[in-house]
């Protein structure tokens, strides 16, 4: 790990960005927002306990993100911290809550970008990497590359001296469960599709944006994919411009939803282009792209959008999205259902 360390803080005075330690300079106030999926998320169906623990990891994940920020970090540092939090909870469909493919194993994504060159980093499929976020950041940062998948990126991994973990560190006893219920639902040809509407997903991906003193946005998103999925099925989540995006000149977006349809009308990007084409605010290029391109053709989810100024959007065309944020004053929101609770 002191070999990565050395490498990333090289790479950050490279990149000018600066190291969490840092005097907090002068400039832009700070902001983030996260989310930890969209999906039908129902209070009928919640317990008050439940909702008290999404809520307060929620809580806790975008404070770790602000905190960084606040300190004069950097907003790639900011989005890592806040990301993290959430792939150590099993809460999330991410990290140690994915989701089991159909043969009963976990394949994780990731991506982040940042918003002062469009530098751009992700993996997928990954069986072994315990903060696929952070591989994510290093391929950005290390590599000459932008996406690396399933062993390959393992082994770029390992050069880095990445943690790693068994496969089975990422089983949790509430995924295996909706892998059986999903498995219930199939047809017995094991080549038939799964309708993923057809299933309480709650598409647990999770993500954040960030904008730092330095006025650089940055945009990362994290997840286990499908339940069931198969065949290496890859989603949104390490496509950049679908499920992640960021430009300082329009926005950064992590999302999250049925993948396939987020990735079918580059979502995050198609966000971001309207801001900076169409002279619109990121909230108004959310809402159409959310509600009156992606639910009209069917895809179900949400985003989180944060633009240049620190202006905070989380539009989703689902029950609900868990989601929490930090404004540019200063004030806390946690939210789970509708649009304002």
């Amino acid at each position: 790990m002191k070999k990565l360390l050395l490498r990333t803080l090289m790479a950050c005075s490279v990149l000018g960005i600066s190291p969490v330690s840092a005097q907090a300079p002068a400039g832009h106030p700070v902001a983030i927002a996260i989310h930890g999926g969209a999906g039908t998320i129902n209070k009928d169906n919640m317990s008050a306990e439940k909702e008290r623990e999404y809520r307060s990891k929620l809580e806790q994940a975008v404070k770790a993100g602000h905190a960084v920020l606040a300190a004069g970090g950097s907003s790639l540092d900011a989005v890592v911290e806040a990301v993290q939090v959430m792939e150590q909870s099993e809460l999330f469909n991410a990290g140690k809550g994915a989701v089991y493919t159909f043969d009963g194993e976990h394949e994780l994504d990731a991506s982040i970008m940042w918003g002062k060159n469009r530098q751009a980093g992700a993996v997928a499929g990954v069986k072994t990497i315990k903060s696929p976020i952070a591989l994510a950041r290093a391929v950005m940062v290390h590599s000459d590359h932008v996406m690396l998948s399933g062993r390959g990126a393992e082994a770029y991994a390992a050069t880095l001296e990445l943690d790693t973990v068994s496969n089975d560190y990422f089983d949790s006893k509430a995924r295996l469960e909706q892998l059986h219920k999903a498995k219930a639902t199939m047809k017995l040809d094991k080549t038939a599709q799964l309708d993923p509407l057809a299933l309480d997903y709650k598409f647990g991906t999770v993500g954040a944006v960030a904008l730092d003193k330095e006025g650089n946005l940055a945009a990362a998103t994290s997840t286990g994919g499908m339940t069931a999925k198969r065949w290496g099925r890859i989603g949104d989540s390490p496509v950049i411009g679908a499920g992640t995006f960021a430009d300082n000149q329009s926005c950064a977006v992590s999302a999250t939803g049925h993948g396939e349809y987020f990735i079918r009308f580059n979502v995050a990007a198609d966000i971001c282009a309207r801001v900076a084409y169409q002279n619109v605010s990121a909230q108004q290029a959310a809402d159409e792209v959310i509600h009156n391109v992606l639910k009209p053709a069917g895809g179900t989810g949400g985003v989180i959008v944060m633009d240049a100024q620190g202006n905070i959007s989380q539009p989703f065309n689902t029950q609900g999205m868990y989601r929490a944020s930090i404004d540019t004053s200063g004030e806390l929101k946690v939210g789970i259902y509708g649009h304002s609770q």
